[in-house]
């Protein structure tokens, strides 16, 4: 069974998701550049909101690459154990379970991690558990690095022993360390572990990059800011710049494999209904953080439908291949979006469909019967996830 949740969201002068040089980021859709915010950006997004529907911080992970120094840290506050010889001690555990560190900081990992928010407590304890054994290859790997230092290059093959190949019972350590049976962001954005793949998991919601319905062009602000205590005999500005923005309708489409999730949280039932409320709420909610304090761009979305269907998926944005265009974007858009979704329907059937529910503040739901269309966004919410339930 899945959930397609597709949504139109306008938002005023912002810069929400920028570039490599800070400009708003953009696609080229049906020849016309698009505004465009990433999948990453709005996954992200989301996240943040979890625990703010309902899921406990044990049920919510954490993507970080400091989990030597947080290990360290709690191994000081909560166990008295010395700092500088615990980021020892944590960073040999980590090379023991298989893991690369960063070459320049030995306090990272060589790549983001995705855990749950107990893995810093279990690393602990599999750190106090061995401490005398970690110990002893941290100073072991503390004197190797000084000889390294008098070589003038790294040797390749010294750096390739840096990785330790787990034994069977390091590796059911490291299972639990990473056990993402009970993290609901690994169970639905997934997880790829480049040095042991027996820790990925395949993510059970799928997020498409949101497009402006019409073309955009890119603009920018300048600025200036004046000393507030300049002399009055002194004019002219402290401080001059420029920020890119733009202002677009956005269409987004995220899905939700609830078949995938269960297998995730291992038919956890009551987690994945869980799981599933706090996805669909995230996501309606969710509006990337980038440049907000200078822009408040906290528009929630205008039009909302949602489709629960037994299989297959249809994203939506071909509605907007031809660019929308006139005076009334979010009108318009929401016509074009629920004319594209009838046709769909129509040609291919309605079989596979359990449910389709829609609402839409400023635009009439033209096209939809009178039982699809929602008054509120709690009976959106509610009819959607009783569509879900066999």
């Amino acid at each position: 069974m899945i959930i397609e949740l597709h949504l139109l969201q306008s938002f005023p002068v912002s810069n929400l998701n920028r570039d490599d040089v800070g400009q708003p980021k953009t696609a080229t859709f049906g020849g016309q550049v698009r505004g465009r915010i990433s999948s990453q950006s709005l996954k992200r997004a989301a996240r943040l909101l979890f625990q703010r529907y309902g899921l406990a911080a044990t049920e919510t992970g954490v993507r970080t690459k400091r989990l030597v120094d947080k290990t360290a840290l709690m191994l000081k506050e909560e166990r008295g154990r010395d700092y500088d010889e615990s980021v020892g001690v944590a960073s040999s555990a980590l090379l023991a379970l298989g893991f690369g560190l960063d070459k320049r900081r030995n306090t990272l990992t060589e790549y983001l991690l995705f855990v749950g928010n107990q893995a810093v407590e279990l690393l602990a304890d599999y750190c106090d558990r061995d401490w005398n054994r970690l110990a002893a290859d941290a100073a072991a790997r503390a004197k190797a690095a000084e000889k390294k230092k008098k070589k003038k290059k790294t040797d390749a093959a010294d750096e390739k022993k840096s990785k330790i190949k787990p034994d069977k019972q390091t590796l059911e350590a490291a299972g639990r360390i990473l056990d993402a049976s009970r993290v609901v962001d690994v169970a639905l954005f997934g997880r790829m572990i480049a040095d042991n793949k027996d820790f990925n998991v395949n993510a059970s919601s799928q997020v498409a990059h949101a497009i402006s319905t019409h073309a955009v062009v890119n603009e920018y602000d300048y600025y200036t800011a004046v000393d507030d205590l300049q002399p009055q005999d002194e004019s002219g500005a402290d401080m001059i710049g420029t920020v890119d923005f733009n202002s677009a309708c956005y269409y987004r489409y995220a899905n939700l494999h609830l078949d995938q999730l269960g297998t995730n949280l291992r038919g956890d039932t009551d987690l994945v209904a869980r799981a599933t409320r706090a996805w669909l709420e995230a996501f309606i909610d969710a509006v990337p953080s980038g440049k907000q304090n200078s822009t408040a761009a906290l528009t929630p979305p205008e039009t909302l439908l949602v489709v629960v269907r037994d299989k297959g998926a249809w994203n939506l944005a071909n509605a907007f291949l031809k660019p929308v265009t006139g005076h009334d974007l979010m009108v318009t858009s929401t016509q074009e979006l629920f004319g594209h979704f009838n046709r769909l329907r129509r040609f291919y059937g309605e079989d596979d469909l359990r449910a389709v529910v829609a609402a839409s503040i400023s635009a009439d739901v033209t096209g939809l019967d009178a039982r699809e269309v929602a008054s509120s966004r709690h009976e959106l919410v509610s009819r959607v996830l009783a569509a879900t339930k066999v």
